[in-house]
């Protein structure tokens, strides 16, 4: 049977990739609480690799910054503070990345975030065709092409990826 498509209002997210002239496809799901990327990918049908997770966190001096990942991969913040000059970095607590993106935990999108951070992807997420990234809001993602991220982000290319 035809999965029936849901009507998605505007978030700061794609209203950001309009004003930028980014076209995306939109993709819905039925978000499921510590489901991850893995939960979407096999709702969607899609490859989770190919599902880019944005990930709030924070150097030593408490700075934030955002990390896009693919969804079955993990961040080796030792090598990824090691690529951006940091002596350390950690996941931000859910409230204070709340607080810096203007998103929930679930729904982050490195889109139209209250606030301006760095934002860091994992080299081989800019090889890939197409990507599937939260579009600001807990089972919605917005299909795109990985240059949106270096083009509208300002995203730097940083080899971080571990198995997960």
């Amino acid at each position: 049977m035809a999965r029936k498509e849901r009507h998605v209002s505007l978030t700061p997210a794609s209203q950001a990739l309009r004003a930028a002239g980014v076209a995306y496809t939109e993709h819905v799901y039925d978000y499921v609480e510590h489901g991850g990327t893995a939960e979407s990918a096999r709702q969607l049908g899609v490859d989770e690799h190919a599902v880019v997770k944005t990930l709030v966190m924070q150097n030593e001096r408490a700075e934030p910054l955002v990390v896009l990942m693919h969804g079955d991969a993990k961040v080796s913040t030792k090598n990824l503070a090691r690529a951006i000059g940091a002596k350390s970095v950690e996941p931000c607590q859910p409230e204070v990345a709340q607080r810096h993106s203007g998103y929930l935990v679930g729904g982050t999108s490195p889109f139209g975030m209250r606030k301006a951070m760095p934002v860091y992807v994992q080299t081989s997420v800019l090889d890939l065709p197409q990507i599937l990234i939260n579009g600001g809001r807990r089972g919605y993602l917005l299909g795109l092409s990985p240059t949106v991220l270096t083009a509208v982000l300002g995203a730097t290319a940083v080899d971080c990826a571990i198995s997960a």
